[in-house]
């Protein structure tokens, strides 16, 4: 075990983030928390796939602390748990935003300092958005929990025992699976070799430009303009990116600024303009209201 301090720049709020995550499916976890308002989070380390996992709490003066747990570095553990939870970004422009667009004041003040939690990797995002295409969402679930079973890992973090999802290696000479049609399965070894050799690390998909980086992760089999969108906003944590291969964020802006139909791609970048930098974040803000709201 050891100590920790995660970064905080603008406004953040772990029990908005704890309460996100019970109900971000794939991820959903609602034991995430306690009543004391430590956060648990466990994942594969970056670079080696090793189990880790940190127990976090924040301060009365917003400040994020914790410990770590395994046997990995304090510093590596410590960054990734940052990235998770958007915490490696600076917030403050949130609060610029707010002020060009009376929609994102609005989810402001409906959400707080709520940031996005995302999945502990690009190879993890990634892993999701190949099981989930085309596939119903509980037998999405179901393949990604065999996998998981193929080299289970655990990780005891402040007494829980947590299992995260397996890094690269795990995947690599990936065989047959349940339920699971094949060229899934070599999507998914082309997906875990990429990984691997370091292709798909989170601060480099993030230093090259969205286009780029998009582009990029399209040459992988079986990776679209949907699946690719969400490697690098849920995955790397890419703040500034907007998605424009999924219907939902569309959808949530039609309804959210009262639109007489869906907006063109066009319309949804000059709506999304006053976003800038975090356009990424206001979408997930989006698709959370348009969620909890009725049709």
């Amino acid at each position: 075990m050891a100590e920790v301090a995660l970064p905080v720049r603008g406004p953040f709020s772990l029990a908005a983030s704890a309460r996100f995550l019970a109900g971000f499916s794939p991820l959903a976890r609602p034991d995430a928390a306690d009543e004391d308002g430590v956060l648990r989070l466990g994942f594969a380390l970056d670079g080696t796939g090793a189990p880790a996992g940190v127990a976090l709490r924040q301060a009365a003066d917003g400040t994020v602390t914790g410990t770590a747990f395994g046997d990995a570095d304090r510093d590596a553990v410590a960054a990734q748990a940052a990235r998770v939870l958007s915490l490696d970004v600076d917030g403050t422009p949130m609060t610029a935003v707010a002020g060009r667009d009376r929609v994102v004041a609005g989810l402001l003040e409906r959400y707080g300092a709520l940031r996005p939690v995302l999945f502990a990797s690009p190879f993890d995002a990634g892993v999701w958005a190949i099981l989930s295409q085309r596939t119903q969402f509980r037998q999405a679930i179901r393949l990604r929990e065999r996998l998981a079973a193929l080299a289970p890992a655990e990780v005891t973090v402040d007494g829980h025992v947590l299992r995260p999802f397996p890094g690269p290696g795990a995947l690599v000479d990936l065989g047959p699976v349940q339920g699971l049609p094949m060229p899934k399965v070599e999507w998914l070894r082309e997906l875990a070799r990429a990984a691997a050799d370091g292709w798909l690390d989170a601060a480099r998909l993030r230093a090259l430009p969205p286009d780029e980086a998009l582009r990029e992760l399209r040459e992988l089999p079986g990776v679209g303009a949907f699946s690719s969108e969400l490697t690098l906003v849920r995955g790397a944590g890419a703040p500034d990116v907007l998605p424009r291969a999924e219907p939902r964020v569309r959808a949530a802006v039609r309804r959210a600024y009262d639109l007489a139909g869906e907006p063109s791609l066009a319309e949804l970048a000059r709506t999304a303009e006053p976003w800038r930098p975090v356009r990424s974040w206001v979408c997930v803000l989006l698709r959370r209201r348009l969620a909890e709201e009725p049709a």
